[in-house]
């Protein structure tokens, strides 16, 4: 065994399988195929081919390898996780790829970017909405932080459907809501898939209407439960106008903080 299998070997058990440059992999049995490599596949095609001079953030990024796929295209990229043993695989992973001018790792929570003073060109946000106790927080603070384009992925629920007349309804006229296009979200209160931070599933609908909320427009959707969305200014989110102060309490921001 080589030197570098031993340490796939320590690092492990990974949830990405990275093809590193002398053919090795790190998961190869992978229970979900070629994870991360087929989801990749779906969305390469809809990101620029050339990414020099672009800022990214890839949320939740695990053992890095969207990270390393946009830094391959010249990217600057900055991954953030909350665990330790992902950021590990990481942090030696990058220095395989040789890649360790372009991409840095940091600790952290999504939330933790309200105290982040810079913004990116292209923001990755996948799968990682549905394991967040206060998700339209979380996208609130990402979509602040996104000036060109975001990826956003999630679980949802089955079905397309689209209910169109959802504006400024009556009180007591509520029995739309029931129906399958209406955006809602359905809360996971037991572990799910075996997983007790898997708390919610929102159907299409409800995906684009939060990602609407929250000032972005869906541009393209390269495959089941993505989105390619950019900022909308004719629509710019409550909480960066009129709702702002509710923001700034809830992540102990300065109400005079932009």
């Amino acid at each position: 065994m080589n030197p570098q299998q031993q340490a796939i070997i320590e690092l492990g058990p990974w949830f990405h399988n990275l093809h590193l440059p002398d053919g090795t992999q790190t998961a190869p049995d992978h229970i979900l195929g070629d994870f991360p490599a087929f989801k990749w596949q779906s969305l390469a095609s809809y990101l620029p081919k050339n990414l020099k001079g672009w800022r990214a953030l890839d949320i939740g990024c695990n053992a890095g390898f969207y990270s390393f796929e946009l830094a391959l295209r010249g990217a600057d990229v900055t991954g953030i996780d909350m665990d330790r043993r992902y950021l590990a695989q990481a942090q030696w992973a990058v220095r395989q790829y040789g890649l360790e001018d372009r991409v840095r790792f940091k600790q952290m929570q999504v939330y933790d970017l309200a105290h982040l003073d810079v913004t990116f060109d292209l923001v990755l946000f996948m799968g990682v909405f549905y394991h967040l106790r206060y998700p339209l927080l979380g996208l609130d603070l990402v979509a602040q932080k996104v000036e060109r384009l975001l990826v956003f992925q999630t679980l949802t629920i089955p079905g397309e459907e689209v209910y169109e007349q959802t504006d400024n309804l009556d009180i007591n006229d509520r029995e739309p809501l029931t129906e399958p296009g209406w955006p809602k979200v359905a809360f996971l209160e037991h572990r799910f898939a075996g997983d007790p931070t898997n708390w919610w599933a929102p159907n299409h609908a409800g995906v684009a209407a939060m990602l609407r909320s929250s000032g972005l427009r869906v541009i393209e959707c390269p495959s089941h439960e993505m989105y390619l969305c950019e900022p909308d200014p004719t629509n710019p989110a409550c909480v960066s106008t009129w709702n702002a102060a509710e923001l700034h309490s809830a992540t102990g921001r300065s109400r005079h903080q932009n």
